[in-house]
């Protein structure tokens, strides 16, 4: 059911609104060349607050999804410092990412060695040994990619890992942990959402982009 055009006259937008939201996406994803060029182009002021950091986050973002693990925490402890002692769910996604990258790269002995030493420990809390089990029988076929954990192989896990990382390092530098983009999206789904199970009722309450860009 689509929204009550009725409701779409209270949606108040302007192109400055607009510019923020694409300037909040390309900030929050580090394309920093694309930034440079889309504020010459619409004259915005540069926002040094969201800046300052964009660059490191860049490169630990990058590290990540190269499946370069390791760098990426050495990296992040430098930018946030005790970000992942107090985020363990974190810190073990990226400890896997390494252990996947081993176990890519045929490196068993290697890999065997760093799941003791790093993973093992994680073991103790129940919520981990599932997907320590998962990981490990990465190693107990010839071709991981065939096997039935291949997902833990694919761009797609490092995606997500990365996004996770990007979220909590903004958050530690008190800068939104979403893009106003995906906001927006997020509410555009809430609204049709209750607008298809409560047909007849009145339409949300009117909103702005206003309370997304800097949420």
């Amino acid at each position: 059911m689509d929204p009550d055009p009725r409701q779409y006259e209270n949606i108040a937008i302007n192109d400055n609104e607009i510019h923020d939201v694409v300037l909040s996406y390309l900030i929050h994803n580090c394309y920093n060349e694309s930034v440079e060029s889309f504020i010459a182009c619409t004259g915005m002021k540069q926002p040094t607050d969201y800046l300052e950091n964009m660059e490191k986050r860049k490169r630990i973002f990058h590290c990540a999804l190269e499946g370069n693990a390791l760098k990426a925490i050495e990296l992040t402890e430098k930018l946030a410092p005790d970000i992942l002692n107090k985020n363990k769910d974190l810190e073990f996604d990226l400890l896997s990412l390494h252990f996947v990258e081993l176990a890519r790269c045929k490196k068993c002995t290697e890999a065997l060695e760093f799941a003791q030493t790093k993973l093992s420990p994680f073991g103790k809390e129940q919520k981990y040994m599932e997907k320590l089990q998962d990981f490990m029988a990465l190693l107990a076929y010839k071709e991981p990619e065939k096997s039935p954990v291949f997902h833990l192989l694919s761009s797609e896990f490092r995606q997500q890992v990365t996004d996770s990382l990007n979220r909590a390092i903004l958050a530690h530098l008190n800068l939104p942990s979403y893009a106003a983009m995906e906001r927006l999206i997020q509410q555009a789904t809430v609204v049709r959402q209750c607008l298809t199970q409560e047909p007849g009722k009145d339409g949300p309450p009117p909103f702005s982009l206003k309370d997304f860009i800097r949420s």
